[in-house]
């Protein structure tokens, strides 16, 4: 065999490279502390110019006048990758939104009316079941009034079974009060988190949601208002939340969902009037 020959095949076989240094490290560190010495001592600069200088020095050695390289054997042509074959079928590419821009989570939002909606009509069933108990285990739908009253009046919780059970107008009030401003806020809640779960609304808003949060007031009454926590049936808490979620949940996912924005055109996001764009239909989606 020709020399020649076989050294041009094993020059083939090996690919040339940058050879590895120190001197770009030793150069940042030297940087370094120079900047380290202008908050703490000259001398610290001092070393960093002379690490500084060090590095440059010693990388320009190793790239002039005649750049250091390494020679890295290259794998057999049978154990390198096979080239890539161009396959002639076509991709469809995904086009979301009237403009094929990208869309976030959710696409549709539920309106805030339903969420208001839901949550009054939830509060009524978490009140109805609430009642309930009042009647069954305690003979006084009077009973969880003026315990829910005791959110807001800490005096409430210390009462005897017999207070609880009378009427109290101040109780009543307050109770009403904090019972419909929590549920249209959990309503509102219902109508933003519910598009952006998956499937099965009633299952997320009717069981995980009420366990989720009646897991947090237990927690919290524990810390807060243990003698309040003491009076509550946590088995008709969980029942009321239950169907507070089940009920809320119903009425928000069964209302009409609509377009957000951003599968808009964005002249129609922009409010630009223009031709071939309707935005009369754009409001109303």
């Amino acid at each position: 065999m020709n020399p020649l020959q076989d050294r041009g095949s094993q020059e083939s076989n090996r690919l040339e490279l940058p050879a590895p240094t120190v001197w770009p490290m030793i150069a940042a560190l030297g940087v370094t502390l120079m900047a380290s010495g202008l908050v703490t001592h000259a001398i610290v600069s001092a070393v960093g110019v002379l690490l500084a200088l060090m590095g440059a020095v010693g990388w320009w050695k190793d790239v002039f006048p005649q750049e250091r390289v390494e020679s890295v054997a290259l794998r057999p042509d049978h154990e390198r990758a096979r080239p890539v074959v161009v396959s002639p079928a076509t991709v469809e590419h995904l086009r979301l939104g009237e403009a094929g821009h990208r869309v976030r989570v959710p696409v549709e939002v539920q309106p805030y009316a339903a969420g208001i909606r839901g949550g009054i009509i939830g509060g009524l069933a978490m009140a109805a079941v609430a009642l309930l108990y009042g009647l069954v285990a305690q003979d006084s739908v009077w009973y969880p009034i003026n315990l829910l009253a005791g959110v807001a009046i800490p005096g409430m919780a210390g009462l005897s079974s017999e207070g609880l059970r009378a009427f109290s107008l101040p109780a009543l009030i307050i109770g009403v009060i904090v019972h419909g401003v929590i549920s249209v806020l959990a309503g509102l809640l219902y109508a933003v988190i519910l598009p952006m779960l998956p499937r099965r609304h009633l299952l997320w808003g009717g069981l995980v949601a009420p366990l989720l949060w009646t897991g947090l007031v237990w927690a919290t009454l524990g810390v807060v208002n243990p003698a309040l926590n003491a009076r509550i049936d946590w088995v008709w808490f969980i029942a009321s939340q239950i169907a507070f979620g089940l009920t809320t949940g119903f009425v928000v996912s069964r209302a009409q969902p609509i377009a957000t924005m951003q599968t808009w055109p964005l002249a129609a996001r922009a409010g630009v009037e223009t031709t071939g764009i309707d935005l009369g239909r754009e409001r109303d989606r």
